[in-house]
C-alpha cells in the first residue's frame, strides 16, 4: 500500500528541576522530513511555556535510551546546551559520532516573531547530509504558541546550511 505508516510516531516530553530536558520518541523514528516537522511542532509548543526553556537550546537526536526505557521507546532528542552563553557549545562538539539531527528551540524572549500579535517559540531541526554522496541535508523551520497556533512551518531537503543562522550554527556544531 503507497504511503502506508506501520505505526504512529509518539513524542512524550521530558522534564528536569523545571525545566525541558528532551523528549523521547516512542513507536518509531520519523521517516521523512515532513514527519520531523511534525515533531518540531511539538517541541516549539513545548518552548512556549513560560518558564520550560529559559534559553535557545540544543538538543541532539540519540538512538540511545536510559537504561529502563518506557515500552515502545526508540529514541531521545536531548538537551546538549546553550549556543551561547556562560558555558556555550563548541564547534565540531557533535563531529565523532555525528548524531542523526540536531535541534534548536528557541523561547518566544529570543524568537523574532513573522506574525507579530502572537507570542511565539521557535525551533529549527538540521538533519545532516552527505553531500558528496548525494544524500542532501535537510530541515525543517517552525514557529508556534503554547496553544497550538502554528504561524509558520517549513521544512525541505537541499538544504545549505549557510542560508540560515540556526542550520549555520547546528552545522557547524557538526562540523568535525
Amino acid at each position: 500500500m503507497d504511503g502506508f505508516r506501520p505505526s504512529a510516531v509518539e513524542v512524550a516530553p521530558l522534564q528536569s528541576e523545571g525545566t525541558l530536558y528532551g523528549f523521547m520518541l516512542l513507536g518509531r523514528w520519523p521517516q521523512d522530513t515532513v514527519e520531523w516537522a511534525k515533531f518540531l511542532v511539538l517541541a516549539v509548543r513545548m518552548a512556549a511555556v513560560p518558564g520550560l526553556l529559559p534559553l535557545s537550546t540544543v538538543f541532539r537526536v540519540s538512538e540511545d535510551l536510559p537504561d529502563e526505557p518506557h515500552a515502545g521507546a526508540v529514541g531521545l532528542v536531548v538537551k546538549e546546551g546553550q549556543l551561547m552563553g556562560e558555558h556555550p557549545l563548541l564547534p565540531g562538539q557533535f563531529g565523532n559520532p555525528q548524531p542523526p539531527g540536531l535541534v534548536v528551540l528557541h523561547p518566544p524572549s529570543s524568537t523574532l516573531r513573522s506574525v507579530p500579535e502572537y507570542e511565539v517559540a521557535s525551533g529549527c531541526l538540521f538533519l545532516p547530509g552527505l553531500p558528496h554522496l548525494g544524500l542532501d541535508h535537510r530541515a525543517a523551520w517552525v514557529e508556534a504558541d503554547r496553544e497550538g497556533t502554528v504561524t509558520q512551518l517549513v521544512s525541505r531537503a537541499g538544504v545549505d546550511p549557510s542560508g540560515d543562522a540556526d542550520t549555520a550554527a547546528l552545522a557547524m556544531l557538526l562540523a568535525a
